[in-house]
């Protein structure tokens, strides 16, 4: 009896010592749209930071950012472009465009609630393929041989290799990005070896401030490194943002955005939206012109939970254009379809 009773105590260590501990994530279920706590193996969850950038209070989840001094961010942002037209006949062509932004943020100091940080702009790539011909233009390759791509080269060369200044607070709010000066006089020299014009190097540089400049570098990071609003949201949760798609403002890409999960070290966002089907009509005498437009969003956004900084996105977007003439009697027409994949940090996804 003594020996069933060890046997039985040995037994019941061993079933003590067997089991996983367990950790909880908070998500929406897919199925029912429903917010639960699922437990997982406490080995499958990354660690995270005792006091993360991204955390709840009440069930409200918001986003600040906790980086380290001397700690280098990526933020590379990738686009691949597959454009087909097809003509009244029903021949269609195909091109394939690519472009890549390299750039890092290295936090120098921090003072407060404000990060002392340099940008720095490593690298672009270029790529476009049709009818069987790829050309390409790499800042981290050799400059091409076509003459037409030379400029190109040159220009996207002379902007990578450079630091820019940047103070970003806490809350994610960037305050300030200088050194462009700098930039565009290297940019200036490049141009210089490739045209002697004055009006035309003047009409490149000229051309190259109203891209790049500290406003479109703010919006483009405010953009891209601060999703979840301000006041915060719970999770599944939706809110809804829109932009400008045209010059004149009539026309909006409305981005709506869920809070599908925080857990396991990253905050999960689903987006979708985009701009809803619409046609326009022109009549005159017999001939009757119409242009009908639509673009759809789909995809993910990730961030570090103990950072706040973008781990990663990957959104689809497509977008379809139909061009109509009729008469009353016949009518042709031209349809135009892109499907692009946007992404931040592609190697992470």
């Amino acid at each position: 009896m003594k020996n069933v009773a060890a046997f039985m105590l040995i037994s019941s260590i061993a079933l003590v010592s067997c089991k996983k501990e367990t950790a909880t994530i908070t998500k929406v279920d897919p199925k029912t749209g429903k917010t639960v706590t699922v437990e997982v193996p406490a080995d499958s969850v990354a660690k995270v930071a005792e006091n993360p950038a991204i955390k709840d209070s009440a069930g409200v989840f918001t986003q600040t950012f906790k980086l380290e001094k001397g700690k280098t961010y990526p933020l590379t942002t990738y686009q691949r472009d597959v454009k087909t037209m097809e003509d009244p006949q029903g021949k269609t062509i195909t091109a394939t465009s690519e472009s890549t932004d390299e750039m890092n943020f290295t936090v120098n100091d921090i003072k407060g609630n404000v990060y002392d940080m340099t940008l720095n702009l490593v690298g672009k790539r270029n790529s476009q393929s049709a009818q069987g011909k790829t050309v390409i233009v790499d800042t981290k390759q050799a400059i091409p041989k076509e003459d037409d791509l030379k400029m190109i080269w040159n220009i996207n060369k002379a902007l990578t290799g450079n630091k820019l200044n940047m103070k970003m607070d806490t809350k994610g709010n960037v305050i300030s990005i200088t050194g462009f000066d700098a930039v565009y006089t290297k940019v200036t020299n490049a141009v210089g070896t490739l045209i002697k014009d004055a009006n035309q190097k003047a009409s490149v540089v000229a051309s190259l401030k109203e891209t790049f400049n500290e406003k479109v570098l703010k919006d483009q990071l405010n953009k891209n490194l601060t999703i979840i609003p301000k006041k915060g949201v719970k999770i599944g949760e939706k809110w809804t943002t829109s932009e400008n798609a045209d010059a004149s403002g009539s026309v909006k890409v409305t981005s709506n955005y869920v809070l599908k999960s925080v857990g396991n070290g990253t905050a999960e966002i689903s987006v979708t939206g985009g701009i809803p089907k619409k046609t326009e009509k022109k009549t005159q005498g017999p001939i009757t012109h119409s242009l009908s437009s639509e673009l759809a969003q789909n995809g993910t956004i990730k961030f570090d939970q103990s950072t706040g900084w973008i781990a990663n996105q990957n959104i689809d977007v497509k977008t379809t254009q139909v061009e109509t003439i009729s008469d009353g009697k016949q009518s042709q027409s031209m349809k135009s379809t892109s499907k692009s994949s946007v992404m931040v940090n592609p190697s992470a996804k």
